[in-house]
């Protein structure tokens, strides 16, 4: 855990960077734009969609239509939110990320050298991948959000896995080898999902929810490279306590 508040405590100090706050702001523009197009053309049809579904028919049927309508609407502003979010997020892993890792490679972590493959490539397919699970695993856990509390559990757990699955990896793609990022995959699976976990949070948060895509970006290259650097500077240590 001390880590991630690291990693958190030098994305703040990064924010200090008028370079960075370039970054931060693309990808919370296009959010912006994306959820009230979203909003003024979709939000209706949503709603008439989820009228037609249960439970709200049955509170239909039962004479609560007035719950019905506000819960379709809680629907429709959430799956309009997640849309948003998903946009904002492959923004900052496809665009913005390739941006920030150059920047702070040479300013933060100049040491680190570049033995990964080809970032863009490899970001973007691993970034779609993780935009479509994503989808159909907010599509296919929607029964359970009638389960009491499930409605806030649910969208939580899922950011916080595409945030994992797409920055842990975007991070790393340029620096790292395949060897070294399995292993960085698997010693730091947990600080990895907290560290999205943490960032889903602040997604909930008005207003500061539309920088999050762009933050929890900035917050898994501090993460990933300092890992790795601390990767590569022990197994130096080790290969020359071997030696001698």
């Amino acid at each position: 855990m001390a880590e991630v508040m690291q990693a958190l405590w030098r994305t703040l100090a990064s924010l200090r960077e008028g370079k960075v706050w370039l970054y931060v702001l693309t990808p919370a523009l296009c959010s912006l734009i994306a959820s009230l197009a979203l909003a003024v053309w979709g939000l209706g049809v949503l709603v008439d969609e989820m009228l037609t579904y249960p439970p709200m028919t049955l509170l239909i049927g039962w004479g609560l239509v007035w719950l019905a309508h506000l819960l379709a609407y809680l629907g429709g502003w959430m799956a309009i939110f997640a849309a948003a979010y998903l946009v904002g997020s492959l923004l900052a892993a496809i665009v913005v990320m390739p941006l920030m890792l150059r920047h702070l490679s040479a300013t933060r972590y100049p040491d680190v050298a570049l033995m990964g493959r080809d970032s863009f490539t490899s970001a973007t397919v691993n970034s779609l991948g993780a935009a479509i699970l994503f989808v159909l695993a907010w599509v296919l856990t929607l029964p359970l959000w009638l389960i009491p509390g499930f409605s806030l559990l649910i969208p939580m757990l899922l950011m916080a896995w595409l945030n994992r699955r797409t920055f842990a990896y975007d991070a790393l793609s340029m620096h790292a080898t395949d060897a070294e990022w399995l292993a960085l995959r698997r010693q730091h699976a947990g600080p990895f999902f907290m560290l999205g976990l943490t960032m889903a949070l602040l997604a909930h948060v008005p207003i500061l929810g539309l920088l999050v895509p762009a933050l929890a970006a900035l917050a898994f290259v501090h993460y990933a490279l300092a890992a790795l650097q601390a990767s590569r500077r022990g197994a130096l240590v080790t290969q020359e306590g071997g030696m001698r």
